[in-house]
């Protein structure tokens, strides 16, 4: 498992990664996924090192309803109606460990209704 020293999202959040930020404040980072997956990918993540949803404690319950209010607005600074995807992957498709949500949009484009 990934420590926060080699963690490729820790670099992002202290700038050593250059990133394509579309939101940003105190305790939340939000780019554009570098492979996407769907016409609008975002990957909004905390900006404290948090490995998995599952190793979350009860003193995160602020920090993530701020992230679902976060990936609320930025569907609709988007422009992405109701129309969207928010998906946290696991360990057996290559997860990276810093707790991590894909804001997947603009599916409709690609395959009728969704």
């Amino acid at each position: 498992m990934e420590t926060k020293d080699d963690c490729i999202f820790c670099q992002i959040v202290s700038k050593k990664l250059p990133s394509n930020i579309v939101f940003e404040n105190e305790r939340i980072i939000a780019f554009k996924d570098i492979n996407p997956s769907a016409p609008i990918h975002i990957l909004v993540i905390p900006k404290e090192h948090i490995s998995s949803l599952a190793e979350a404690k009860d003193n995160h319950k602020e920090l993530l309803g701020e992230i679902q209010l976060a990936l609320r607005n930025l569907t609709k600074k988007l422009k992405m109606g109701e129309t969207f995807k928010i998906i946290n992957n696991g360990r057996k498709i290559g997860q990276v460990f810093h707790l991590h949500y894909h804001l997947l949009g603009g599916l409709e484009k690609l395959s009728g209704d969704v």
